[in-house]
């Protein structure tokens, strides 16, 4: 039986991604801010009450975990607001990158002993993270951070490759989701299908690149 890690597994994308890997007879564990009821209602091992702007918080869970019991960690907790050059909240944007950024690193580096050869960490990032692919400017603090994000993890897919621990980086899609008002093109559940068909096909060939969750390389 596989042990899956969600991040944000309370609602959305995260929500979604706990069901289908429920259904494929995993053992799944949460990481959330907070407890919705519908994750309530699902055998499911939940941590919550988590900040995931607080890097000591995320250490500290991870400790939790005995060495060798993870075989997939999914760093999918996110934040999203828009800052456009007329109203730049620097504090807004110094959120994003401390959630949607730095919090993924630390929680993989933080659950590093957790891991196993052939173990494989999934960032959940966004292709408004791509320079080459910006053609509509604004969105200062997700744009960065995701750009970050991706950066790092690239970083990290070279640092734990001697180790067969596999990153895949990727964009789920527009989704219909509560964090952009429920203005996507596909539901969480397609974008989770994906994502987990994505994650599946991670290996030493695939680590450290970006993909939409259609299988679509992206550009940087």
């Amino acid at each position: 039986m596989q042990h899956v890690v969600i991040t944000g597994g309370n609602r959305g994308i995260g929500l979604s991604l706990v069901k289908q890997y429920l259904a494929k007879g995993c053992k799944v564990t949460v990481l959330c801010r907070t407890m919705s009821a519908e994750l309530a209602d699902l055998d499911v091992t939940v941590h919550s009450g988590i900040d995931f702007s607080q890097p000591e918080q995320l250490q500290q869970v991870a400790q939790q975990f005995s060495n060798n019991s993870v075989d997939i960690l999914i760093n999918n907790a996110g934040i999203f607001s828009n800052e456009t050059l007329n109203e730049l909240d620097l504090s807004r944007i110094q959120a994003q990158f401390q959630v949607d950024a730095l919090a993924p690193l630390v929680l993989s580096h933080a659950m590093l002993p957790a891991l196993r050869k052939g173990s494989k960490i999934a960032m959940i990032t966004s292709r408004m993270g791509s320079i080459s692919d910006n053609g509509s400017g604004a969105y200062y603090g997700y744009r960065m951070a995701k750009a970050a994000l991706n950066a790092a993890s690239v970083s990290l897919s070279l640092d734990l490759a001697s180790q067969q621990i596999y990153v895949g980086i990727y964009h789920p899609g527009f989704v219909k989701t509560q964090m952009v008002g429920f203005a996507g093109d596909i539901s969480p559940d397609e974008a989770a299908r994906r994502l987990v068909e994505r994650i599946n096909e991670l290996d030493a060939g695939s680590s450290g690149q970006f993909f939409h969750s259609s299988g679509e390389a992206l550009p940087w």
